[in-house]
């Protein structure tokens, strides 16, 4: 499943959007955007680095504590103009970078962040699981990712009208049909990541926050 959406594909999408996405999208994102802050806010201890994967327009920026050190990456560069607008106009001194970088491959050592928000991203990239990896890479050992996201329905009407909807939701950049399993097998077959919650958010529950936490380094031995 690895091969339905294209890096290029997602590219062109987010170009597209860049000059009206806080217009379209902020008010609808608006209650996951906020759960995930939240989180992030009690999850990444005071002097700490958050690390936002698809930060965007830099919408969420202003909403972390001022006391964490946040960098911000995004392939679209269109997107992340934006994002450097709002940093210098809100005075966002805590923001390190922002930087055009694919999820997939990040030109980050491992173990530098204590925890990395990603919303609406998991379903937009064209391989999900390869993405986790990289972000468990680059994880603190102790450290959370916090996933906001819609997830597929597994059954009913809605799950009809996600699979009729698909071909088209792929040429605007995401999957609409995208099941919750596909996170839960991940965290079990990566063996040092375990799921701590999943939190429908409103409306309706379409959209859900899923948080995974790293087991702690085994002590070395004396």
């Amino acid at each position: 499943m690895g091969g339905d959406i294209s890096k290029h594909g997602v590219e062109k999408a987010y170009a597209r959007w860049a000059p009206i996405y806080d217009l379209v999208f902020g008010k609808v994102f608006e209650a996951g955007r906020s759960a995930a802050i939240e989180a992030a806010g009690k999850a990444c201890p005071p002097g700490g680095r958050l690390l936002e994967v698809g930060v965007g327009t830099g919408i969420s920026l202003p909403g972390y504590p001022s006391n964490i050190r946040i960098v911000g990456m995004d392939l679209s560069e269109p997107m992340l103009r934006k994002a450097h607008e709002r940093v210098v106009t809100q005075k966002l001194v805590n923001v390190e970078t922002l930087a055009v970088m694919d999820a997939m491959r990040m030109a980050v050592p491992d173990h530098s962040f204590d925890v990395i928000v990603a919303q609406y991203v998991i379903t937009a990239v064209p391989n999900p699981e390869a993405t986790l990896d990289e972000f468990a890479r680059v994880l603190k050992p102790g450290g959370e990712i916090i996933l906001v996201n819609h997830i597929g329905a597994e059954r009913g009407l809605r799950r009809v009208f996600e699979a009729c909807f698909a071909p088209l939701a792929r040429r605007l950049g995401w999957r609409p049909e995208f099941p919750f399993a596909r996170l839960a097998n991940w965290a079990a077959r990566h063996g040092g990541m375990r799921i701590v919650e999943r939190r429908p958010l409103p409306p309706l529950g379409h959209f859900a926050m899923i948080r995974f936490a790293r087991v702690q380094a085994e002590p070395k031995a004396a």
